[in-house]
């Protein structure tokens, strides 16, 4: 794996593939899954605390809690293999930077809506808050709407992308809400996940697409990352919260470092270097984890929590997303296999939109004032039942619309 000072003389460590790896498109899809099952589980009552969140002040991480690490770790597998293939099509960086901008701030725009959608105040935007986000979503799938290849009717898409852009320009024009007696507009200080995963996505895109030819880059990035949020889990460095990403993207480094370890697991299975052979790239993936785990034990007295984001949190789910993800290259890549995960592959595939239909559901059910399952379905066994049909129900919405070619890209 050796490196050059030249950076025109070295190839991109990663080649644009022909066509979708099957690993990452499943591993995404059982992520997703996951996701919709727990987010609508957190409104069930009477279960162990193991199925929830594990509380800012406790020294734990439950399953649920890994999530989110799981869903950075594949934005940041995906990484390498859409920039090579970016540039493949069209070798400009100023278009390649466009597009990381336009897909980051696109990512702010629907966790706006998300995370305010609660705020609004229905006085004074003269509709409903669900009324409210239901148009931001229903514009937002319109701009995002991927056109069928080959379409005979370009004009159709376009229009539709106008629509859908004045949609989203018009929610967030009519919204107030009121804080402290006094009329407001929207609150930036959380951006949901999905802007979350906005701010992680750039700030590790400004350092990978700058550095990408160098081989050992990513690698030397993550452990920058992590040394920088043990030190500010140890309060060695004082950042604030929230609205200092939009000024520094890089928030407390928890999630940057997991986007960036994806970006070097990508590089060990995909990229170009000299451990081209299954068992090289087995090993070298599983002396990344063994890593990540022993170094999460380390840190382990600066604790460990979601909420906190403390490092060893992150290099914990790090570790257990590289298992994983060997796991499933060997399944589904080397030897194959696929069918067995036809269930959540679509999800893989549709990942925005799969995203935002749990959202859709609970806006347009309290739109409608639709009401039966959440007075069935959500205390003890008979909430866990309800969550596993919600998100199968879903998952097979989101498999119906992926193959009638309805679909969302950033």
């Amino acid at each position: 794996m050796s490196t050059s000072p030249t950076l025109a003389s070295v190839p991109p460590t990663v080649s644009a593939p022909t066509g979708r790896i099957a690993s990452i498109d499943v591993f995404r899809g059982l992520t997703m899954m996951v996701m919709v099952f727990v987010n609508d589980l957190s409104g069930v009552h009477g279960l162990p605390w193991w199925t929830y969140h594990a509380h800012g002040e406790w020294n734990v991480m439950t399953y649920v809690d890994m999530v989110f690490p799981f869903f950075l770790f594949i934005v940041g597998m995906s990484m390498p293999i859409a920039i090579a293939g970016r540039l493949k099509r069209n070798p400009s960086y100023i278009a390649l930077w466009r597009h990381i901008l336009s897909r980051s701030i696109g990512l702010l725009v629907l966790g706006l809506i998300l995370a305010n959608a609660s705020k609004g105040d229905p006085v004074r935007m003269g509709l409903s808050t669900h009324a409210w986000a239901l148009l931001g979503l229903v514009g937002a799938i319109l701009f995002w709407l991927v056109p069928a290849r080959n379409t005979r009717r370009p004009r159709i898409f376009l229009g539709l992308r106008i629509v859908g852009f004045l949609m989203i320009v018009g929610v967030f024009a009519i919204f107030r809400r009121t804080t402290h007696g006094a009329a407001a507009w929207i609150d930036f200080s959380y951006p949901e996940i999905l802007g979350l995963i906005g701010f992680a996505y750039f700030s590790v895109a400004l350092l990978y697409v700058s550095t990408r030819r160098w081989l050992w880059a990513p690698l030397a990035w993550f452990v920058a990352l992590t040394a920088y949020c043990a030190l500010n889990t140890a309060h060695i460095i004082h950042l604030p919260r929230h609205y200092l990403l939009y000024y520094w993207p890089f928030g407390g480094g928890a999630s940057a470092s997991i986007v960036m370890a994806g970006v070097v697991t990508s590089i060990i299975f995909l990229g170009k270097h000299r451990w081209q052979t299954l068992s090289q790239k087995m090993w070298l993936a599983l002396g990344f984890a063994v890593a990540t785990l022993l170094a999460a034990w380390i840190m382990a007295p600066l604790g460990i929590s979601k909420i906190r984001a403390t490092p060893t949190w992150c290099l914990a789910s790090v570790g257990a997303c590289v298992l994983c993800f060997m796991l499933l290259y060997w399944v589904c890549d080397v030897k194959g296999k696929t069918r067995w995960a036809f269930f959540a592959k679509p999800a893989g595939e549709n990942t925005l939109l799969t995203y935002l239909l749990p959202d859709i559901y609970i806006f347009l059910s309290a739109f409608v004032g639709f009401r039966f399952l959440d007075g069935y379905f959500r205390n003890g066994a008979a909430g866990v039942v309800g969550a596993i049909l919600f998100t199968f129900a879903i998952l097979a919405v989101s498999a119906v619309l992926t193959r009638m070619r309805i679909r969302l890209q950033l």
